[in-house]
């Protein structure tokens, strides 16, 4: 199939969803001009699909590959990372004091969502940079950011997150890896950690671990976490890779999905040599880090809307060649293109409208982190809010959507020849990374939906209910505000037991108002018919057919958890 990157959908979604030129409007971003919007989307999209794209197979098929030499990624993987970084893309939202051009992180988010949909593997690597980025411009010294940033702004050195550790996976207060003081005021660094997306691999000169470790006397769990930045080679005095930090790779992972992106068990330490700087307060780690998972499960919300994408673009152009059977309905005795049968065209549609809901949505909450970036505090709020929702309905769409795919391809998706089956694989570990979508809705009825009493979530509320014109959508809104209400007053375990449901309901809400906004706007567009054609109809198919399906969950969203708890433990074995 031929990759077509979603230009046309993504400015439309920056201008009626994000409001970039509002942003624009701004000093910080006053490079945002349409013209260099336009320029942006343009030319990322023809270099992945020049670059990227036709490394997608074989990055699945052959993938990263574990030898005495470290991680190496197949061929062709390093010339196009070296273009990647040549062509500027990693500086699109870096700080414009570290060599980054400084533009709005909505317009950075298209940048990856193209990247991402051309590949999804190899876009995980840029992906986990941005996090180091964030992490060490909110929390490193001066010296820190002058010697990392640059390097990592351009993306000629990576950067990786280290949390995971085998006793400690979503319960972090239980790490153990260790930073000893040294004499000279950094630290000696020891411990495993694992699961670590490009932990090491040849696409670059250094890879920068950010590195979660506890300094003597630390007190137990989360508070005696502090984070360090641990380089995979010491720099010179001149700045640039030098000696080996004794960071090893024990070994990779071999997964369901993501092949071309290596998964890492990394070794800390094993000869005593290897070296860190603290990076903010002792005891701040779990700050620190909070800094770069933030933006992170939003990024991992976007993944769900490019594996949605490509899954989406595979499924439509199979089922436009796939001959098979006349109508049903008589018009005619000839066999036809399966796009043409009902049930196909139900899927695709499905398809389409879920994987443009999953972008407003993921767009919105990046909108609300350049207004935050501006000062907005009413904006930061909202994205606290709105981050599990991204996070975890994005990834279930990008999962239902992939899932979808294979259906339309028939039994020909279930065989890996195709290359149906890829997103699909692919995607199922995106509800788990960053946080599972349970921990997400935990998140969301725990801490999110209180914020300033339920203020936050009842502004939302009101400004969904302001613009809303579908009597369903409006029941459905006013649903979710009346569950959300009700969950505050409810105990723990019973607002955890309606969490998950919750927050799916609350996002189609959400998504609801945020398509019915786009179908509009999308009345005055006069640009490609095609394209005006199929936002009206994903539009009115997802709020006539999509946003019902959320009085369905109204009853588990409100349901107490006592029938969870009214068997032991050994009745599950039953």
């Amino acid at each position: 199939m031929t990759f077509t990157p979603a230009t046309i959908e993504q400015r439309f979604v920056l201008d009626t969803v994000v409001r970039i030129d509002e942003l624009a409007a701004s000093d910080r971003f006053g490079a945002a001009s349409p013209d260099l919007v336009d320029a942006v989307l343009e030319g990322v999209g023809q270099f992945a699909a020049g670059e990227w794209e036709p490394l997608d197979r074989v990055g699945d098929t052959v993938g990263a590959k574990w030898t005495d030499q470290g991680v190496v990624m197949p061929a062709g993987f390093r010339a196009a990372y070296q273009a990647y970084v040549e062509g500027g893309w990693g500086t699109i939202g870096s700080p414009e004091a570290f060599g980054g051009q400084g533009l709005p992180f909505a317009l950075s988010t298209a940048v990856l969502e193209t990247l991402g949909t051309a590949n999804m593997s190899f876009a995980l690597c840029p992906t986990l940079t941005v996090g180091a980025i964030e992490a060490l411009a909110h929390h490193g010294s001066p010296e820190q950011q002058a010697l990392y940033l640059p390097k990592l702004a351009t993306g000629e050195w990576t950067g990786t997150m280290n949390l995971t550790e085998p006793q400690a996976g979503s319960d972090v207060g239980a790490l153990r890896s260790k930073a000893e003081p040294r004499d000279d005021g950094t630290f000696r660094i020891t411990g495993t950690k694992i699961y670590i997306s490009f932990g090491d691999h040849d696409l670059a000169d250094n890879i920068v671990h950010l590195v979660l470790a506890r300094t003597p006397d630390a007190p137990p769990g989360t508070k005696g976490l502090s984070l360090f930045l641990v380089p995979k080679y010491r720099l010179n005095p001149d700045g640039t890779p030098g000696a080996f930090n004794d960071v090893r790779v024990v070994s990779i992972e071999h997964k369901m999905g993501l092949h071309a992106s290596p998964t890492c068990v990394l070794s800390f330490g094993d000869n005593g040599d290897c070296v860190g700087e603290l990076i903010g307060a002792e005891g701040g780690g779990m700050r620190a880090m909070f800094t770069m998972m933030n933006n992170a499960r939003l990024n991992v919300g976007l993944q769900g809307v490019q594996v949605a994408e490509r899954a989406t673009q595979k499924a439509v152009h199979y089922a436009r060649d796939r001959i098979q059977s006349a109508r049903a309905n008589g018009s005619s005795r000839e066999p036809v293109a399966i796009i043409e049968h009902p049930d196909v065209r139900r899927m695709l549609m499905r398809m389409k409208a879920q994987t443009q809901a999953a972008r407003a949505l993921v767009y919105l909450a990046a909108g609300q982190v350049d207004r935050a970036t501006l000062g907005d505090r009413e904006a930061q709020a909202m994205l606290d809010l709105l981050t599990p929702l991204a996070k975890a309905h994005g990834t279930d769409i990008g999962n239902e959507v992939a899932s979808l795919g294979i259906q339309v391809h028939g039994g020909m998706g279930y065989v890996e020849e195709t290359g149906a089956a890829q997103p699909f694989r692919d995607a199922r570990i995106t509800p788990i990374y960053e946080g599972t979508n349970g921990i997400q809705a935990a998140d969301l009825v725990g801490r999110k939906l209180s914020m300033d009493n339920g203020g936050v979530f009842e502004r939302l509320i009101r400004q969904m209910l302001d613009e809303a014109q579908d009597a369903t959508l409006r029941d459905v809104i006013q649903l979710a505000g009346e569950t959300g209400r009700a969950l505050l007053a409810s105990d723990v375990d019973d607002r955890l037991a309606a969490s998950y449901p919750f927050l799916t309901m609350t996002s189609i809400a959400v998504c609801g108002w945020l398509m019915e906004k786009q179908a509009r706007a999308v009345e005055s567009f006069s640009g490609d018919p095609q394209f005006k054609a199929m936002k009206q109809a994903a539009c009115r198919f997802y709020v006539e057919q999509v946003v019902p399906e959320a009085f369905g969950l109204a009853r588990a969203a409100r349901a107490p958890a006592a029938v969870l708890y009214s068997v032991p433990a050994e009745a599950f074995a039953a």
